[in-house]
């Protein structure tokens, strides 16, 4: 049948965004903010991939940093990327959010979809239209009491936050009854959309380049390091792989930077080696040459982890998060649920006595590819349309 009862993986994107162009003749695209790439922005790249046409809302935009896929069509940016600082300082907005997707006129669109992690879904979605929540994660700020433990708001800041966080709420509950479906990016965050928002949602799991890494040969010798990668901020807890190494006495890498840097810097010892942030074509090399990657912070999905063992590297994961979804237990790697430093270094030792085999590691890693995501988000839109499934 050509509708979406068809196997989206049989057909040509060219196929589908026709089917989708067809159903939906004018589509839009809401982002939180255009301006530092990174995972979400993944998902909005392949969302463009199938909706050509849609016109682009974010509400702070700095085009310097995207390719012509995303500057050669129309983008609008809210009244707050007109502010002087809104470029570099967009997270102090969020307050402001609510206001600036609210102001979007979205009239006349016939597909919405929103890649929310804080205000998108907030848009205001007209009579008639269908609007699809891509969910990287209800916004933590808000809901997750213990992602702000770690971050320096001092004592004005947190007292600020406390008084508004009633009303910033209220405005984040509003806009979840915006969409007509959550998709969310995994089943943790699927639970979280569950519970603070009252709505049931489909799980997609995000789109990765794992052909980019699965031609990299492992040449990680049995005492090779650890490795930790990725942005160095408190809620990725790269303290603790640092603590549990220290204790265990195994060497560890740790890749990227951030503001939780100097901090872990100043308790690490000599087994540590900070790299900073490393560049894209020195990330499979990394990858092959490490023992394990310790993932020890609660990802909303994770998509290094997928990258790493697309690479054949094991993956040490926190199930309480997204690795869940993306770690095969005793296949690909190991996954715990005590995320103390207690149960990191009990998941270190339990892996050391594995023997985990490569095509195993990478074999889980493909279930993850951009075609599958296209192929299930293609489904997604249409039957979201009223298309038989």
């Amino acid at each position: 049948m050509s509708g979406a009862g068809a196997s989206a993986a049989e057909r040509s994107l060219t196929e589908l965004a026709g089917e989708l162009a067809a159903r939906y003749p004018r589509s839009a695209v809401v982002h939180e903010w255009l301006t530092v790439p990174g995972g979400s922005e993944k998902v909005v790249s392949s969302l463009l991939e199938l909706l050509p046409a849609a016109e682009l809302f974010v509400s702070v935009y700095d085009p310097r940093p995207w390719p012509s896929e995303i500057t050669g069509r129309r983008v609008h940016p809210s009244f707050l990327s007109r502010l002087p600082f809104a470029r570099t300082h967009y997270s102090r907005l969020l307050p402001l959010m609510d206001a600036a997707f609210r102001s979007f006129d979205l009239s006349g669109f016939d597909l919405i979809v929103s890649s929310n992690h804080a205000s998108a879904k907030n848009v205001r979605t007209p009579p008639g239209a269908v609007h699809v929540c891509y969910c990287h994660t209800p916004m933590r700020y808000l809901w997750d009491p213990s992602f702000l433990a770690g971050e320096q708001l001092g004592r004005v800041g947190r007292l600020g936050f406390r008084a508004a966080l009633p009303m910033l709420r209220r405005a984040d509950l509003r806009g979840a009854r915006q969409p007509t479906l959550f998709v969310a990016n995994s089943t943790v965050v699927a639970e979280r959309i569950a519970e603070h928002y009252g709505r049931e949602a489909v799980v997609v799991h995000p789109p990765v380049d794992v052909e980019h890494f699965a031609g990299t040969p492992r040449s990680a010798a049995p005492d090779a390091p650890y490795l930790v990668f990725g942005r160095v901020v408190p809620y990725k807890r790269v303290d603790l792989a640092v603590a549990a190494c220290e204790r265990l006495g195994r060497p560890l890498i740790v890749a990227g930077d951030g503001r939780d840097l100097e901090r872990v810097r100043a308790m690490a010892g000599p087994g540590t080696t900070f790299l900073g942030r490393v560049p894209d074509a020195a990330i499979p090399g990394l990858f092959a040459s490490s023992r394990a990657l310790l993932f020890p912070g609660e990802e909303d999905f994770g998509i290094v982890p997928v990258e790493a063992q697309a690479a054949g590297l094991p993956v040490i994961g926190n199930a309480l998060g997204g690795v869940r979804d993306s770690v095969a237990d005793g296949v690909s790697g190991v996954l715990y649920e005590d995320p103390s430093l207690d149960g990191l270094c009990s998941a270190i030792e339990r892996f050391e006595t594995l023997e985990l085999a490569d095509s195993g590691i990478r074999g889980n890693a493909e279930r993850f590819g951009p075609a599958r995501f296209r192929s299930e988000m293609t489904r997604v839109l249409l039957g979201a349309g009223g298309a038989s499934s």
